[in-house]
């Protein structure tokens, strides 16, 4: 609680409201460097790396795709193609609120209805596709390296999950695929900034076109992250 801009746990009006407490920005210092991509959560690195051609590890022996994991839009999915990815897994304990790890333009959201898994290890392990049925939120965002997608994915027990431009958008827990475009709306978050959050931990997946960044040599699964600390760093390709 030392870390809540609200360190009094009675002072919230309800349950959810002290799940997503706002943290004092010095206890999350802000990778600075313009080339910096930062963590968007505080966490686990679950997996990370190249995307094979459009598949992602999910775990030891379980791969999905990408076109999948977006709701089928095979143009976006195309885009990320042999590009990177990251996977950060949000305990119950962990800071529940979503950040932008590179500055960017929305260009579109994409409700996707699914499943509500649990997420943790054990269900990645042996849950083919989870992270492609569970319903999700994939936020597509124009950076000056291309396309990066943040995908918010729900899970057991996760209430609620909202963005910082519309809002909740789930519940209620629609059974159709939603698209939003945002296109001439200028909504531009800089890097750091809060995108979204989620009533209790669940997971985020971080999408780079290729050739667009590098992740942080030292950067490991299993390793704990907290929010603006380095992950990776852009390169100098041209878009």
């Amino acid at each position: 609680m030392s870390e809540a801009i609200e360190s009094n746990p009675f002072a919230y009006a309800c349950y959810n409201d002290f799940f997503t407490r706002a943290l004092k920005p010095e206890c999350r210092p802000i990778a600075a460097a313009s080339n910096a991509i930062v963590s968007p959560a505080d966490g686990a690195i679950a997996q990370f790396g190249k995307i094979q051609q459009q598949q992602i590890i999910q775990a030891k022996g379980h791969d999905y795709s990408v076109q999948d994991l977006i709701g089928g839009d095979a143009y976006l999915a195309q885009r990320f193609t042999n590009g990177n990815f990251a996977t950060i897994y949000l305990a119950p304990i962990d800071y529940h609120r979503v950040h932008m790890p590179y500055s960017g333009k929305l260009v579109k959201m994409l409700y996707v209805p699914g499943c509500l898994f649990s997420v943790n290890d054990q269900a990645a392990a042996n849950i083919p596709n989870l992270f492609a049925r569970n319903e999700r939120l994939v936020c597509i965002f124009a950076t000056d390296k291309g396309y990066m997608a943040l995908i918010m994915v729900g899970a057991m027990i996760v209430g609620s999950m909202e963005t910082v431009w519309a809002g909740c958008v789930t519940p209620p827990h629609n059974k159709k695929q939603q698209v939003f475009e945002y296109r001439g709306n200028e909504i531009s978050l800089q890097k750091g900034a809060e995108m979204a959050r989620f009533k209790l931990g669940s997971t985020v997946i971080v999408l780079f076109e290729p050739n667009a960044m590098q992740w942080e040599t030292t950067l490991q699964c299993a390793q704990p992250i907290k929010y603006g600390e380095l992950i990776g760093t852009t390169t100098s390709a041209k878009y």
